[in-house]
């Protein structure tokens, strides 16, 4: 099944690229087709969050637009959809933040280890402009923007043979990351070798051994079958990092303005869908994955992680000191809604 997917993603891919499947549709359908992408199944939330814009806008549009979702990246890996929707091969994609460093400097900080003191101060963040807008708006001339940002939770460690409840037992080990330097860096500082994959190969690559582990939210365990494989799941939370749902600029900025207002609500719409289903799903995969997996789940004490990669929030900012307001912001979040440990 994988095989398959994997080969009808490079056949859509190859044919979106060249420009055999853009604009309008056939059999006398003369709509103009809106394609997402995205790399999650039909049950998460981002895929249902998704479908309900796409029901929102053809409610409204449906006489102009025709919105088609392709879930399980079956337009490619997360990379690969970006630089289709840059291309405008694609209209819309969703990508994490952490693919997203590697087209523009400023998603570094959202990439940071412990960057938010809480769950409530990373939403708190992620719902003001002032904090959003410098990153969202910061690919323009990359050729896509971000339209709203969706909930992906609390980053932890999983692993096959041994819990991870220090940083110690993380060494020797290979874990999965995603395709990012911040990622590289705190795995190099938590001592674990770091190993960068797209998200669709993970499963495979934890079953036939060729990495010990992966670090992801819950729902990776049950709607990938990660847990199929990981039976140690440990909350050292070390990132609360956003899913981005980024649009082509050209086919955003031809759109009429009528237009524009709808799609704007029906972005409203996906922030909105996706985090009420985000919450049922975590306890939904949690229940899942301890009763039906076997997975088990601890609660390592996150100051020693924290020790460690703390020091690579100075080391960005030095990198990129246009960041250091923003981050000042967040840490004014962070006052507000400080970590229940706290």
């Amino acid at each position: 099944m994988k095989r398959f997917q994997k080969t009808l993603a490079l056949a859509l891919t190859a044919a979106l690229a060249a420009g055999a499947l853009s604009g309008c549709g056939s059999d006398g359908d003369d709509r103009t087709i809106v394609r997402i992408g995205h790399n999650q199944s039909t049950n998460h939330p981002t895929h249902i969050a998704l479908t309900a814009f796409e029901e929102y806008v053809e409610s409204k549009l449906g006489d102009k637009y025709n919105v088609e979702v392709y879930p399980s990246e079956l337009l490619g890996s997360q990379t690969d959809m970006v630089q289709l929707t840059q291309t405008g091969a694609i209209d819309f994609c969703v990508a994490s933040n952490s693919i997203l460093e590697t087209f523009s400097d400023n998603y570094t900080l959202f990439n940071m280890p412990y960057l938010f003191a809480s769950s409530e101060a990373y939403h708190a963040a992620m719902d003001d402009e002032s904090i959003t807008d410098p990153i969202f708006e910061s690919t323009k001339k990359a050729g896509f923007e971000a339209v709203t940002w969706i909930d992906a939770g609390t980053r932890n460690f999983y692993t096959v043979s041994k819990p991870i409840e220090s940083p110690a037992d993380l060494k020797g080990l290979k874990i999965r990351v995603q395709q990012s330097p911040t990622n590289v860096e705190m795995m190099r500082r938590l001592g674990g070798s770091a190993t960068p994959m797209g998200f669709g190969e993970v499963y495979t690559a934890l079953q036939s051994k060729i990495i010990d582990g992966a670090e992801n939210n819950e729902m990776a365990l049950t709607d990938n079958g990660h847990g199929d494989v990981c039976k140690y799941y440990s909350y050292d939370m070390h990132q609360m990092i956003p899913d981005i749902l980024i649009g082509n600029c050209a086919f955003l900025d031809k759109m009429p303005a009528e237009d524009r207002a709808v799609f704007e609500e029906g972005f409203k719409l996906v922030n909105q869908v996706e985090r009420e289903e985000w919450v049922s799903a975590v306890e939904n995969a949690k229940e899942k994955a301890a009763n039906e997996q076997g997975v088990q789940f601890f609660y390592p004490d996150t100051k020693p992680f924290q020790d460690i990669c703390s020091p690579m929030h100075e080391a960005v900012l030095e990198a990129h000191p246009d960041l250091r307001p923003i981050y000042e912001k967040i840490q004014e979040k962070n006052a507000e809604y400080p970590s229940a440990a706290s």
